[in-house]
């Protein structure tokens, strides 16, 4: 169970009476988490509307849970814990069960003041659903470098951009792709995509389902580098291979950052504020993704390619990060803070153990066919897929859970996309239209 503050309705106390096995361990997992409740950063950018609320309302006097847990409590049997439920501070979660063989049984409830709390719309399921200031977590969009003609190295505009991919069928290649662009690229991505009937074959795709993905995506030397020293840093912090880490600060380092608040996402971000990674001197997975981010995806060349194969042209602009999510750690949540006003292009890199094939269904037996690897990635049973769902258009409903937003079983589930190796996903999200990256499991 993910990180909230249990505030719905009139609850005022809530407790735990644990009957799991005796001598229930650390290693066995399930233990309840505690955050602290830290203040959150004011939004200086706040609109009239906002600064004429309540003191206790207002954006500057809010509380919002530290990434990581600052106490844990083992289930001991026999035991009962209980805290007072406040909006924006009784921040805790439920670790996963590690030890598939030890049930985490337990009898939890709730003691009900006469009334709801004044400041209820602080709550973590308020919170979810608001899409005021200060509830993005995505970040601000910055603008591609523009398109210069060859010609005359004059600027062109957006629209004169536009023009350019607006070819006939018949053009062999695309009009806004030069060669020199082509040659950029295929220092980077997999030659099988940049011919102009595979980009053709890409674009009709796209424009039919509004995603696709593009697997083996990088160059194989690419692919060995980034997977090796990924292999290299799992073997390191003892990750994978269902080896979940009982170690929160696992992997965190100066340029590794654990990233929250944790009642909207948990995951490392790498940060390297110098950008002067070059591929001579990369060595390890964040350098390599740095670089491939910050050279490749940022570049003109790449700006134009995706306008074409996703029929969208070139793009205005772009936000982005290197992410290293940790099993038994790691996720985001569903809430109206990632909803956009207009609709944008999602485009997702992945990295993970696996050969990052499509694996068939085996309609006899039920299973899914191909390695180990890519099956398991591809079942969903430990997580990591990101998923699509539309935002509840009838408001707020006070009988929904902390986690109503993003149920695996919730009807308004429109694509998941599977975690897979060296693979590009491209989806068009909508206006209305929520993402998250499903908890990774051991």
């Amino acid at each position: 169970m993910l990180c909230h503050d249990d505030v719905i309705g009139t609850r005022k106390i809530s407790f735990i009476i644990y009957l799991t096995e005796v001598g229930w361990g650390r290693d066995d997992g399930g233990c309840l988490e505690l955050y602290d409740a830290v203040q959150e950063e004011s939004n200086e950018d706040q609109d009239e509307d906002e600064k004429k609320s309540s003191s206790s309302t207002a954006t500057s006097h809010r509380h919002v849970p530290t990434a990581l847990p600052t106490k844990t409590i083992l289930p001991n049997f026999n035991t009962m814990a209980y805290f007072v439920v406040k909006p924006g501070v009784s921040f805790h979660s439920v670790q996963e069960v590690f030890n598939v063989d030890k049930p985490r049984l337990s009898i939890q409830g709730w003691y009900h003041a006469k009334e709801q709390p004044i400041d209820i719309e602080n709550a973590t399921l308020q919170r979810l659903k608001s899409s005021g200031r200060g509830e993005d977590t995505e970040g601000e969009f910055e603008p591609l470098p523009p398109v210069v003609a060859n010609d005359d190295m004059k600027q062109e505009t957006a629209l004169e951009a536009v023009s350019m991919t607006q070819q006939n069928e018949s053009s062999s290649t695309p009009h806004n792709l030069r060669e020199e662009d082509i040659n950029f690229l295929s220092q980077y991505i997999n030659k099988a995509y940049l011919s102009s009937q595979s980009m053709n074959e890409i674009q009709k795709r796209f424009e039919n389902e509004s995603s696709v993905q593009l697997r083996h995506f990088l160059l194989d030397e690419w692919n060995t580098k980034i997977t090796t020293a990924m292999n290299n840093e799992d073997t390191r912090d003892k990750l994978g291979n269902d080896r979940p880490s009982l170690d929160y600060q696992v992997g965190i380092t100066n340029k590794w950052k654990a990233v929250g608040p944790a009642h909207k996402q948990r995951f490392l971000q790498y940060d390297d504020a110098t950008n002067t990674t070059t591929a001579a001197n990369c060595s390890d997975t964040g350098e390599y993704m740095h670089h491939i981010r910050h050279t490749l995806f940022k570049s003109t060349s790449f700006g134009k390619w995706l306008g074409y194969i996703t029929s969208l042209d070139y793009p205005l602009g772009h936000r982005g990060r290197v992410r290293r999510f940790r099993p038994g750690l790691d996720y985001t949540v569903a809430h109206y803070g990632v909803l956009t006003t207009h609709s944008v292009l999602d485009a997702t890199l992945c990295f993970c153990a696996g050969n990052g094939e499509q694996c068939t269904f085996d309609e006899e037996t039920n299973e899914l066919i191909g390695s180990d690897d890519d099956a398991i990635w591809e079942s969903g049973d430990v997580g990591g897929f990101e998923c699509y769902i539309a935002a509840d258009e009838s408001g707020e409903d006070d009988n929904d859970g902390p986690e109503a937003e993003y149920v695996d079983e919730d009807d308004t589930r429109l694509l998941s996309v599977s975690a897979s190796n060296n693979t590009l996903s491209l989806v068009y999200r909508d206006p209305g239209t929520m993402r998250f990256v499903k908890y990774v499991g051991r």
